[in-house]
């Protein structure tokens, strides 16, 4: 019998329904040129979703800001190739961050539509819902646009509501709330 790879805290081998193998891990600063290189590969309209407006480039900036997170009040999955950060090609990106208030946290979800339909942009919700967890919030959101049927039915299936938002027409919040309901 085979001996199992021990792989570090939120490390993941994922073997995907065309059968590729992709690594679920946190995203670390060496992922900012292969993320960068990857953004050329994504259609305008996987921009658009996850940014909420149109981008033709990730800056070098962006992509190390997005890169280097603070453990305290911040988590990113990537989804790459198996091999050491900043030679794998990443072809999803999950994102979760906690607000000022220290109750609540965002999420952001980009899956490239080459590896789209297999099911990793629920994996990657249910490990920042995991993480949300952990640290004990009341509440997990994220802003979509309206016609993103794909993603608000993910947060559906996986209990979000949705909340309209009167200021941002176009947009619906989803928002899983992580404590129980208090008895009436």
């Amino acid at each position: 019998m085979a001996a199992r790879e021990r792989l570090p805290p939120w490390h993941e081998r994922q073997r995907l329904p065309n059968g590729r193998e992709v690594l679920i891990r946190p995203i670390r600063p060496e992922d900012a040129e292969p993320i960068r290189a990857a953004f050329g590969l994504l259609e305008p309209e996987e921009v658009r979703q996850r940014f909420l407006h149109a981008v033709k480039e990730l800056s070098q900036d962006t992509a190390e800001r997005l890169t280097r997170v603070n453990p305290k009040t911040e988590f990113a999955l990537v989804a790459a190739e198996p091999l050491p950060p900043g030679e794998a090609l990443v072809g999803a990106v999950a994102r979760i961050v906690m607000d000022d208030n220290g109750h609540d946290a965002e999420f952001a979800i980009l899956v490239s539509h080459y590896v789209a339909g297999m099911g990793l942009g629920r994996y990657l919700m249910t490990r920042l819902v995991k993480w949300a967890r952990g640290k004990k919030l009341d509440r997990v959101y994220g802003d979509v646009f309206e016609h993103n049927h794909a993603m608000l039915s993910l947060a559906q299936s996986l209990g979000f509501e949705r909340e309209f938002q009167h200021d941002a027409p176009g947009l619906v919040r989803v928002v899983l709330n992580l404590k129980p309901a208090e008895a009436a």
